[in-house]
């Protein structure tokens, strides 16, 4: 049996309809409208013969047994960014339940097939990225997680704690991979390449590395009308032009460098910011290359301290080594690709994805990107065509057959 393109599609717009406004999705991790979102989630789980939980750090699982405990496990994220899209992380989630209802009705599969919904994939809310995937890995420092509070001052441990998840509890969801011989994850690709190429499909190589680090410039706070300009130590010129740099030094290294805010104190037009904070993105496919990109931020920043007058002091947010999927898997999904659209994409991931901590946590794993319009993601523009859609569902049910029949060069993972 072929996957239903014209379900899924169904499936992502009564979603849509039900956790949406006119700004876009709002599935925040560990708010209601995410709950409201998991239990729509399970009425449809419900209709599959499969045995459906929530693990330790709050995942949620469908698992349909097969003639074998190995497991072929599909998966992605139903949690949103705030004003976010129709498509980002629910595709992989739906049209995996979907490979699984095709699954389900041709009978007994020779492995078992288990779908996962990661956890807060998207730090949204609590500013940690990838939580529930972390977890299953291995990589969750619990305490740390039980101190992060989100921008009402409410913590991550009574935020989880009110959705069934007990923080300390959380590493004990590492088992959850003990049996998987292969993960797969269908995504919306988030950028611009595949559609200046003219493409739909891709298959993903691994994902970049990347340092998040919250930068603080500490210079005086004065009347904006009183003070010269040259006797000025002012942390917000000290912060904007650190993100100038981290701009530049990315074009220089082929990686990329985002400063994506700095807060400023006292925050008034009337004085010069004695205090200013920028949140640092930086991102590179070769670990190498990140810490050198990191390196010269860093220097830079020293720089621009010792001229503007100010101290400079970095805290660390997030770090994540460049990951690369198996190269198998790879091999498999570059042929379904090549079948589908005529010719193979190999593209690396500058998002993060949960398919990174399940591929560092030992798993043999691929993605499949499907055209963006525009590359937009993270808005409510965010949008695909209804024929790529269909195209990356066929991809991933193509994929999943092959390592379900151990097919080729996918027999040492299966056999």
């Amino acid at each position: 049996m072929a996957p239903d393109a014209a379900r899924l599609l169904a499936d992502l717009r009564a979603l849509a309809a039900l956790t949406a406004t006119e700004h876009g999705a709002q599935r925040l991790a560990w708010t209601d409208t995410w709950a409201r979102a998991r239990a729509w989630e399970r009425e449809r789980l419900d209709e599959l013969p499969v045995s459906v939980e929530i693990d330790e750090a709050g995942n949620l699982w469908a698992t349909l047994a097969g003639e074998r405990p190995e497991t072929l496990v599909l998966g992605s994220h139903i949690d949103s960014v705030p004003d976010g899209g129709w498509l980002d992380g629910c595709l992989g989630v739906l049209a995996g339940l979907e490979i699984l209802r095709t699954i389900a009705a041709s009978g007994r599969p020779r492995l078992t097939v288990a779908l996962v919904d990661w956890a807060d994939e998207e730090g949204a809310r609590f500013g940690l990225s990838l939580m529930g995937s972390s977890a299953v890995a291995g990589r969750l420092d619990p305490s740390f997680v039980a101190g992060l509070r989100d921008a009402g001052g409410v913590t991550a441990q009574d935020a989880l704690a009110a959705h069934g998840v007990d923080v300390a509890r959380m590493p004990e969801a590492h088992g959850r991979l003990a049996n998987a011989v292969a993960y797969l994850e269908l995504h919306i690709e988030q950028g611009p390449v595949l559609e200046a190429r003219d493409l739909p499909l891709a298959v993903v190589t691994g994902t970049y590395g990347a340092e998040r680090w919250a930068v603080r410039f500490e210079g005086q706070a004065a009347h904006a009308g009183s003070t010269p300009m040259e006797l000025r130590h002012d942390a917000l010129a000290s912060a904007a032009r650190l993100a100038l740099e981290v701009r530049e030094i990315a074009g220089r290294h082929g990686g990329v460098g985002t400063v994506g805010r700095i807060d400023a104190e006292p925050g008034i037009v009337t004085a010069v910011a004695g205090v200013a904070t920028a949140l640092v993105d930086q991102r590179h496919a070769d670990a190498q290359a990140l810490e050198a990109v990191h390196a010269r931020a860093r220097e830079a920043s020293e720089r621009i301290a010792a001229q503007e007058g100010v101290r400079v002091t970095w805290s660390p947010l997030f770090q994540i080594h460049p990951i690369p999927f198996s190269p198998a898997l790879i091999d498999a999904g570059a042929a379904v690709v090549a079948e589908l659209q005529g010719e193979q994409v190999r593209l690396p991931s500058g998002p993060l994805h949960d398919a990174a901590h399940v591929a560092d946590a030992g798993v043999p794993t691929v993605m499949l990107f499907v055209r963006s319009k525009r590359g937009l993601s993270h808005t409510r523009e965010e949008d695909t065509d209804e024929d790529d859609l269909a195209l990356g569902l066929s991809a991933l049910g193509r994929l999943a057959d092959r390592v379900l029949d151990g097919a080729d060069a996918l027999m040492p993972l299966v056999g």
